[in-house]
Protein backbone atom coordinates (compact mmCIF):
# COMPACT_ATOMS: atom_id res chain seq x y z
CA UNK A 1 0.00 0.00 0.00
CA UNK A 2 3.13 2.21 0.55
CA UNK A 3 4.60 2.09 -3.15
CA UNK A 4 1.52 4.17 -5.05
CA UNK A 5 2.53 6.87 -2.37
CA UNK A 6 6.12 6.84 -2.37
CA UNK A 7 5.46 6.89 -6.20
CA UNK A 8 3.40 9.72 -6.01
CA UNK A 9 5.72 11.85 -3.75
CA UNK A 10 8.64 11.04 -6.13
CA UNK A 11 6.68 12.36 -9.32
CA UNK A 12 5.11 15.33 -7.15
CA UNK A 13 9.13 16.25 -7.13
CA UNK A 14 10.14 15.88 -10.43
CA UNK A 15 7.31 18.40 -11.36
CA UNK A 16 8.60 20.98 -9.04
CA UNK A 17 12.32 20.25 -10.63
CA UNK A 18 11.12 21.01 -13.54
CA UNK A 19 8.92 24.10 -12.78
CA UNK A 20 11.95 25.24 -10.82
CA UNK A 21 14.13 24.83 -14.64
CA UNK A 22 11.50 26.60 -16.71
CA UNK A 23 11.51 29.57 -14.56
CA UNK A 24 15.40 29.51 -14.74
CA UNK A 25 15.42 29.46 -18.35
CA UNK A 26 13.28 33.00 -17.97
CA UNK A 27 16.50 34.21 -16.28
CA UNK A 28 18.07 35.04 -19.01
CA UNK A 29 15.07 33.76 -21.15
CA UNK A 30 15.48 31.15 -24.00
CA UNK A 31 12.29 29.17 -23.42
CA UNK A 32 11.81 29.73 -27.47
CA UNK A 33 14.56 29.50 -30.15
CA UNK A 34 14.58 33.28 -30.17
CA UNK A 35 16.62 32.85 -26.79
CA UNK A 36 16.61 36.71 -26.77
CA UNK A 37 18.78 36.35 -23.21
CA UNK A 38 16.28 38.91 -22.00
CA UNK A 39 16.40 38.64 -17.52
CA UNK A 40 12.29 38.28 -17.77
CA UNK A 41 12.73 37.23 -14.35
CA UNK A 42 13.75 40.74 -13.45
CA UNK A 43 10.87 41.71 -15.40
CA UNK A 44 12.58 42.55 -18.54
CA UNK A 45 10.46 42.12 -21.21
CA UNK A 46 11.82 39.98 -24.67
CA UNK A 47 10.68 39.68 -28.46
CA UNK A 48 7.49 38.20 -26.77
CA UNK A 49 6.65 41.89 -25.13
CA UNK A 50 5.92 40.01 -21.76
CA UNK A 51 7.74 39.87 -18.19
CA UNK A 52 7.33 37.35 -15.55
CA UNK A 53 3.51 37.98 -14.67
CA UNK A 54 1.61 35.50 -17.17
CA UNK A 55 -1.34 38.23 -18.44
CA UNK A 56 -4.16 36.40 -19.71
CA UNK A 57 -7.04 37.99 -22.35
CA UNK A 58 -9.56 35.23 -21.08
CA UNK A 59 -10.52 31.71 -20.14
CA UNK A 60 -13.76 30.44 -21.70
CA UNK A 61 -15.86 27.71 -22.96
CA UNK A 62 -14.83 27.39 -27.09
CA UNK A 63 -16.60 25.04 -29.45
CA UNK A 64 -14.38 25.80 -32.25
CA UNK A 65 -11.53 23.01 -32.48
CA UNK A 66 -11.30 20.26 -34.03
CA UNK A 67 -13.86 18.10 -33.11
CA UNK A 68 -11.99 15.66 -30.25
CA UNK A 69 -10.89 18.88 -29.01
CA UNK A 70 -13.86 20.92 -28.71
CA UNK A 71 -16.02 17.06 -27.66
CA UNK A 72 -19.26 18.20 -26.27
CA UNK A 73 -18.62 20.46 -23.54
CA UNK A 74 -16.46 22.53 -25.62
CA UNK A 75 -12.65 23.19 -24.73
CA UNK A 76 -11.67 25.48 -21.88
CA UNK A 77 -9.50 27.93 -23.91
CA UNK A 78 -7.09 29.96 -22.00
CA UNK A 79 -5.63 33.03 -24.59
CA UNK A 80 -1.98 34.33 -23.07
CA UNK A 81 -1.20 37.57 -23.79
CA UNK A 82 1.94 38.12 -26.48
CA UNK A 83 3.93 35.77 -29.03
CA UNK A 84 7.05 34.66 -29.27
CA UNK A 85 6.24 35.18 -33.26
CA UNK A 86 5.04 38.53 -35.51
CA UNK A 87 2.72 37.02 -38.06
CA UNK A 88 1.27 39.71 -40.39
CA UNK A 89 -1.93 37.82 -40.69
CA UNK A 90 -2.51 36.72 -37.14
CA UNK A 91 -6.06 36.52 -36.16
CA UNK A 92 -5.83 36.70 -32.77
CA UNK A 93 -3.81 40.03 -33.24
CA UNK A 94 -5.04 41.97 -30.17
CA UNK A 95 -4.33 39.28 -27.89
CA UNK A 96 -0.81 38.59 -29.98
CA UNK A 97 0.76 41.81 -30.70
CA UNK A 98 -1.00 44.32 -28.95
CA UNK A 99 -0.70 42.67 -25.26
CA UNK A 100 -4.35 42.83 -24.58
CA UNK A 101 -5.13 41.14 -21.38
CA UNK A 102 -4.28 41.25 -17.60
CA UNK A 103 -2.19 39.98 -15.22
CA UNK A 104 -3.02 36.72 -13.34
CA UNK A 105 -0.82 34.68 -10.96
CA UNK A 106 -0.55 31.15 -11.04
CA UNK A 107 -2.97 30.99 -8.15
CA UNK A 108 -6.00 32.63 -9.97
CA UNK A 109 -4.98 30.84 -13.09
CA UNK A 110 -5.24 27.28 -11.88
CA UNK A 111 -8.93 28.39 -9.90
CA UNK A 112 -9.67 29.64 -13.51
CA UNK A 113 -9.09 26.04 -15.00
CA UNK A 114 -10.77 24.59 -12.04
CA UNK A 115 -13.91 26.54 -12.78
CA UNK A 116 -13.80 25.45 -16.36
CA UNK A 117 -13.62 22.07 -15.72
CA UNK A 118 -16.30 22.43 -13.35
CA UNK A 119 -18.39 23.98 -16.01
CA UNK A 120 -18.00 20.76 -18.70
CA UNK A 121 -14.71 21.62 -20.22
CA UNK A 122 -13.14 18.62 -22.09
CA UNK A 123 -9.60 20.21 -21.88
CA UNK A 124 -7.90 22.68 -20.70
CA UNK A 125 -6.45 24.31 -23.84
CA UNK A 126 -3.56 27.22 -23.70
CA UNK A 127 -3.52 29.20 -26.84
CA UNK A 128 0.31 30.47 -27.73
CA UNK A 129 1.33 29.35 -24.55
CA UNK A 130 5.56 29.48 -25.39
CA UNK A 131 6.45 32.49 -23.52
CA UNK A 132 4.38 31.44 -20.79
CA UNK A 133 5.75 27.97 -20.20
CA UNK A 134 6.81 28.10 -16.44
CA UNK A 135 3.81 29.79 -15.32
CA UNK A 136 1.61 27.77 -17.31
CA UNK A 137 3.20 24.46 -16.08
CA UNK A 138 3.05 25.97 -12.59
CA UNK A 139 -0.53 26.35 -12.97
CA UNK A 140 -1.29 23.00 -13.91
CA UNK A 141 0.59 21.50 -11.16
CA UNK A 142 -1.37 23.68 -8.88
CA UNK A 143 -4.43 22.85 -10.05
CA UNK A 144 -4.19 19.28 -10.45
CA UNK A 145 -2.92 18.93 -6.73
CA UNK A 146 -6.56 20.48 -6.21
CA UNK A 147 -8.31 17.95 -8.50
CA UNK A 148 -8.25 18.93 -12.18
CA UNK A 149 -8.33 15.90 -14.14
CA UNK A 150 -8.99 16.76 -17.71
CA UNK A 151 -6.42 16.93 -20.70
CA UNK A 152 -4.00 20.07 -20.91
CA UNK A 153 -3.94 20.82 -24.75
CA UNK A 154 -0.76 22.95 -25.88
CA UNK A 155 -1.76 25.14 -28.61
CA UNK A 156 1.26 26.09 -30.37
CA UNK A 157 2.57 28.00 -33.40
CA UNK A 158 5.56 25.31 -33.27
CA UNK A 159 8.19 27.54 -33.11
CA UNK A 160 9.43 25.98 -29.68
CA UNK A 161 12.35 25.20 -28.13
CA UNK A 162 13.05 21.49 -27.81
CA UNK A 163 14.97 22.15 -24.52
CA UNK A 164 12.00 23.67 -22.80
CA UNK A 165 9.78 21.46 -24.19
CA UNK A 166 11.37 18.08 -22.49
CA UNK A 167 10.83 19.87 -19.36
CA UNK A 168 6.98 20.33 -19.85
CA UNK A 169 7.16 16.26 -19.98
CA UNK A 170 4.20 15.02 -17.75
CA UNK A 171 2.03 18.65 -17.76
CA UNK A 172 0.75 18.27 -21.31
CA UNK A 173 -1.34 15.39 -22.81
CA UNK A 174 -2.17 17.36 -25.97
CA UNK A 175 -0.01 19.05 -28.42
CA UNK A 176 -2.04 21.02 -31.19
CA UNK A 177 0.70 22.25 -33.15
CA UNK A 178 0.84 24.52 -36.38
CA UNK A 179 3.18 23.73 -38.99
CA UNK A 180 3.25 27.31 -40.95
CA UNK A 181 6.06 27.08 -43.10
CA UNK A 182 8.86 25.15 -45.34
CA UNK A 183 10.32 28.00 -46.61
CA UNK A 184 12.80 30.13 -44.78
CA UNK A 185 11.85 33.00 -46.93
CA UNK A 186 8.19 33.18 -46.41
CA UNK A 187 8.35 32.62 -42.44
CA UNK A 188 11.13 35.49 -41.92
CA UNK A 189 8.33 38.04 -44.25
CA UNK A 190 5.61 36.53 -42.55
CA UNK A 191 6.43 36.13 -39.21
CA UNK A 192 9.94 37.34 -38.65
CA UNK A 193 11.19 34.20 -37.95
CA UNK A 194 13.09 32.88 -40.49
CA UNK A 195 14.80 29.91 -38.68
CA UNK A 196 11.13 28.64 -38.31
CA UNK A 197 11.38 25.52 -40.88
CA UNK A 198 14.65 24.38 -39.25
CA UNK A 199 12.98 24.61 -35.73
CA UNK A 200 9.38 22.78 -36.50
CA UNK A 201 10.36 19.31 -36.90
CA UNK A 202 12.37 19.02 -34.13
CA UNK A 203 9.61 20.26 -31.90
CA UNK A 204 7.15 17.81 -33.31
CA UNK A 205 9.99 15.17 -32.74
CA UNK A 206 10.05 15.77 -28.96
CA UNK A 207 6.05 16.59 -28.81
CA UNK A 208 6.03 12.99 -30.74
CA UNK A 209 8.08 11.20 -27.93
CA UNK A 210 6.36 12.64 -25.19
CA UNK A 211 2.94 11.88 -26.37
CA UNK A 212 2.73 9.77 -29.64
CA UNK A 213 0.11 10.50 -32.40
CA UNK A 214 -3.42 11.83 -31.16
CA UNK A 215 -5.62 9.05 -29.89
CA UNK A 216 -8.42 9.74 -27.33
CA UNK A 217 -7.15 11.76 -25.05
CA UNK A 218 -3.21 11.81 -25.37
CA UNK A 219 -1.23 12.78 -28.30
CA UNK A 220 -0.35 15.18 -30.74
CA UNK A 221 -2.14 16.61 -34.07
CA UNK A 222 -0.52 19.47 -36.68
CA UNK A 223 -2.19 22.14 -37.98
CA UNK A 224 -1.66 23.70 -41.30
CA UNK A 225 -3.33 26.91 -42.17
CA UNK A 226 -3.61 27.62 -46.38
CA UNK A 227 -1.98 30.79 -46.91
CA UNK A 228 -3.78 32.28 -50.37
CA UNK A 229 -1.54 32.34 -53.45
CA UNK A 230 0.91 29.79 -51.34
CA UNK A 231 0.05 26.25 -52.53
CA UNK A 232 2.99 25.28 -53.39
CA UNK A 233 4.21 25.86 -49.56
CA UNK A 234 1.19 23.78 -48.73
CA UNK A 235 2.33 21.25 -50.86
CA UNK A 236 6.27 21.15 -49.52
CA UNK A 237 4.62 21.18 -45.69
CA UNK A 238 2.28 18.42 -46.12
CA UNK A 239 5.10 16.19 -48.34
CA UNK A 240 7.32 16.91 -45.62
CA UNK A 241 4.97 15.82 -42.63
CA UNK A 242 4.32 12.53 -44.74
CA UNK A 243 8.07 12.41 -45.24
CA UNK A 244 9.27 13.23 -41.53
CA UNK A 245 6.36 11.97 -39.33
CA UNK A 246 4.39 9.33 -41.54
CA UNK A 247 1.02 8.83 -43.23
CA UNK A 248 -0.72 8.25 -39.99
CA UNK A 249 0.19 11.81 -38.01
CA UNK A 250 -2.83 13.55 -37.54
CA UNK A 251 -3.29 16.58 -39.50
CA UNK A 252 -6.36 19.52 -38.97
CA UNK A 253 -5.91 21.22 -42.78
CA UNK A 254 -7.24 24.57 -42.50
CA UNK A 255 -8.72 26.78 -45.19
CA UNK A 256 -10.68 29.50 -43.55
CA UNK A 257 -7.44 32.37 -43.73
CA UNK A 258 -8.98 35.94 -43.82
CA UNK A 259 -6.53 38.78 -44.17
CA UNK A 260 -6.21 40.58 -40.58
CA UNK A 261 -3.79 42.45 -38.73
CA UNK A 262 -1.42 43.55 -40.97
CA UNK A 263 -1.80 41.24 -44.30
CA UNK A 264 -3.43 44.25 -46.07
CA UNK A 265 0.30 45.35 -46.75
CA UNK A 266 1.13 42.60 -48.17
CA UNK A 267 -1.01 42.07 -51.55
CA UNK A 268 -0.42 38.50 -52.08
CA UNK A 269 -2.54 37.54 -48.91
CA UNK A 270 -5.14 40.47 -48.64
CA UNK A 271 -7.55 37.91 -49.07
CA UNK A 272 -9.54 34.90 -48.73
CA UNK A 273 -8.82 32.01 -50.54
CA UNK A 274 -11.05 31.90 -53.48
CA UNK A 275 -13.16 28.68 -54.08
CA UNK A 276 -10.59 27.57 -57.10
CA UNK A 277 -7.81 27.76 -54.28
CA UNK A 278 -9.69 25.81 -51.64
CA UNK A 279 -10.42 23.30 -54.26
CA UNK A 280 -6.73 22.96 -55.10
CA UNK A 281 -5.68 22.85 -51.67
CA UNK A 282 -7.66 20.34 -50.51
CA UNK A 283 -6.67 17.92 -53.70
CA UNK A 284 -3.22 18.39 -52.59
CA UNK A 285 -4.10 17.27 -49.22
CA UNK A 286 -5.69 14.30 -51.10
CA UNK A 287 -2.79 13.34 -52.56
CA UNK A 288 -0.42 13.33 -49.86
CA UNK A 289 -0.51 10.27 -48.79
CA UNK A 290 -1.61 11.56 -45.10
CA UNK A 291 -4.60 9.55 -43.68
CA UNK A 292 -5.65 11.09 -40.86
CA UNK A 293 -7.17 14.37 -39.66
CA UNK A 294 -9.67 16.92 -40.39
CA UNK A 295 -10.28 19.45 -42.81
CA UNK A 296 -12.13 22.79 -41.75
CA UNK A 297 -15.37 21.92 -42.69
CA UNK A 298 -15.25 19.31 -40.37
CA UNK A 299 -15.13 21.84 -37.49
CA UNK A 300 -16.36 25.07 -38.24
Amino acid sequence: MQRPAIQAVSSASQRRGQLKALYRLMANCRLCPRTCGIGRLAGEEGVCKSGVRPMVASATLHHGEEPPISGAGGSGTVFLSGCNMKCVFCQNYPISQLGVGNVMHAGELARRMLALQKNGAENINFVTPTHFAAQAAHAVYLARRKGLSIPIVWNSSGYESVEALKLLAGFVEIYLCDYRYATPELAKLYSAAEDYPSVVEPAIHEMLRQVGYFEGKCGVIIRHLCLPGHLEETRKILGRILCEFGAGMPVSFMSQFFPAHKSAQYPEISRKLDDDEKEAAWEVLAQSGLENGWTQEDFA
